[in-house]
């Protein structure tokens, strides 16, 4: 066996010294040391004999190497690199996390770029080890080097769970004030996402997305605006404070078209508790009628306002019509003007409103009623509930059982188990009162197995430079809610792709778990692929839309793809 044979020389390299024809800084021969290395990481993966008995000697590896030159500093990171790529014990794992962490605090900024790089790759499987880093990982958004504050974002975004949620976008949200134009955008998706999945109230979620919207509103996915709408009409106990808070944060600032779109929404939906003036949550400032019409007419005429801005302006005017207890001719005449708008879409609003004013007045209040609330009692919903704990004790027995260190990763992942849902339905009994042909009809079902389902069309979602990803999808017979989506990347092109890292999220009402990947190194010239599992839970049977982000390393350079995928076949969801 070659493993114990590389072992004895790496020791011997370690422990008796050095021969100044071979150091180099002090360290004994690094170049053969990093070679012996990288074959025991090659040697050791996915081999359990082999880990067990290279375990002591990178332990003794990482704790006697001089950490002052650039030398012991490359060693250390290749013992890193492999006791993360072996089957390491638990104890040498958090050894490496912790030379990683010492790492952050060095100087020299290609080192603390390495260090986040391979922190990234570890947060999946090492969650709570990485935890313990947390704050030195903040301290590197402060960086002046893009590289290194765009590394330390994806890192801090990844460590946010449900315990330290608050602190954690409190400290994101002080780095998107003042991060360069072109981290912004995916600092307020990070934010959006994580605030969108952890947030521990409705209020927190509401402020949370209010100040991304008036930091960097023209920045924030398209969907906010759909979500924020939503999320406040959900929250009936909050719309009065979240009328007068927006109400505020338009009549500052009217250029954040996605922050103005909200707020003619909410202000038109809920205006008569705008005026009312009773909201005990915000400072008490009195709002007349004439300066919220006046606010919606400067809204409708700045040159800054997007075709749909003023579409949700125009509407909101006309629900306040309904709402305010003044008299409407003010609105009627802004309607009215808008009538030979040269965009056809307010034009085609404004026309429609002003038929409504003169033809069907008796039906505007039915007609420019609030919206209703979302009835989480609908059947579909309920059913849906029913199966979602089946669904959550399959993908719990069909997921491998987890090391210690990936406990803290699971919980923050899912909390499959949260539903209150009833006992498994049995099949009904027979009914002794049907006929003989029907009884026959059901003892002739019983034992014939359901026909198997239409395989699922698999799907290309990425491809650049000659690496591709493409998403494989299949349903479990027991669970018709649940989906197995295996995500295949291959590579091409002549160079390795490395530092391979797939993250993937989902919508609200979904509920996913990822697997970790089979590696993250695909060799060159159609080498073998990396496999990932995303087990997705869909107990609405709503349609499924997938936010997907690439990093990688390839011919040399940093590469990040973020991209949504809402071409998915619909037997991945109906």
């Amino acid at each position: 066996m070659v493993v114990p044979q590389l072992v004895h020389i790496l020791r011997t390299l370690v422990t008796t010294g050095y021969s100044t024809e071979h150091s180099i800084s002090g360290v004994s021969d690094p170049f053969l040391q990093v070679q012996i290395l990288r074959l025991l990481r090659i040697l050791g993966r996915n081999h359990e004999e082999s880990s067990e008995t290279m375990n002591d000697l990178l332990a003794q590896v990482a704790t006697n190497t001089d950490t002052s030159r650039n030398a012991g500093n490359a060693v250390l990171l290749e013992t890193v690199l492999t006791i993360m790529d072996i089957n390491s014990a638990a104890g040498l794992r958090v050894l490496a996390v912790n030379i990683l962490g010492r790492f952050l605090l060095n100087k020299d900024k290609n080192i603390r770029y390495v260090a986040l790089t391979s922190l990234l790759r570890l947060v999946q499987s090492d969650h709570s080890a990485v935890q313990r880093h947390r704050s030195t990982v903040v301290e590197c958004l402060r960086e002046t080097d893009a590289s290194l504050s765009r590394r330390a974002l994806e890192l801090s975004l990844a460590l946010v769970n449900s315990s330290n949620v608050r602190a954690m976008m409190q400290e994101l949200q002080t780095f998107l004030e003042s991060c360069p134009p072109d981290l912004r955008a995916d600092c307020a998706s990070g934010i959006l996402l994580a605030a969108e999945r952890f947030a521990p109230s409705k209020r927190w979620h509401i402020d949370t997305i209010l100040h991304v919207l008036t930091t960097a509103g023209t920045h924030v996915r398209d969907d906010a605006v759909a979500n924020l709408t939503q999320l406040i009409g959900e929250a009936q106990e909050l719309h009065a404070y979240s009328v007068r808070r927006l109400y505020s944060a338009l009549a500052e600032d009217i250029s954040q078209q996605p922050l103005a779109q909200v707020a003619a929404w909410c202000i038109g939906e809920y205006g008569d508790l705008l005026l009312e003036g009773n909201c005990e949550e915000t400072e008490p400032f009195q709002v007349e009628e004439e300066e919220v019409l006046a606010l919606l007419e400067k809204l409708l005429q700045s040159h800054m306002s997007l075709p749909a801005t003023r579409g949700y302006a125009i509407t909101a005017l006309m629900k306040l019509s309904t709402r305010l207890r003044g008299d409407n001719r003010r609105i009627r005449q802004v309607v009215s003007i808008y009538g030979s708008c040269v965009d056809i879409e307010l034009q085609q609003r404004a026309v429609e409103y002003n038929v409504l004013f003169q033809k069907y007045d008796h039906m505007r209040a039915a007609i420019l009623e609030k919206m209703p609330l979302v009835d989480r009692s609908d059947p579909q919903v309920d059913e849906g509930g029913k199966q979602n704990k089946a669904g959550a004790q399959l993908l719990e027995a069909a997921a491998p059982a987890p090391t210690e260190p990936q406990a803290d990763k699971l919980l923050d992942l899912l909390d499959l188990l949260d539903d209150t849902s009833g006992p498994a339905q049995r099949l009904p009994p027979l009914d002794p009162s049907s006929s003989p042909g029907e009884a026959l009809v059901h003892l002739l079902d019983l034992p014939c197995a359901p026909p198997p389902p239409a395989p699922i069309p698999s799907l290309r979602v990425f491809e650049r430079e000659g690496v591709q990803l493409d998403l494989s999808f299949m349903r479990p017979l027991e669970i018709p809610t649940l989906l197995l989506v295996t995500a295949t990347t291959t590579n091409s092109s002549r160079e390795d792709v490395t530092h391979f890292v797939c993250q993937a999220a989902v919508p609200k009402s979904f509920q996913m778990q990822l697997q970790a990947p089979s590696g993250d190194t695909i060799p060159a010239q159609a080498g073998p692929p990396i496999t990932q599992l995303f087990r997705i839970l869909n107990p609405n049977k709503a349609t499924l839309r997938l936010k997907l982000r690439l990093t990688y390393n390839h011919f040399g350079k940093a590469v990040q793809e973020v991209f949504e995928v809402d071409n998915l076949p619909v037997e991945t969801w109906q």
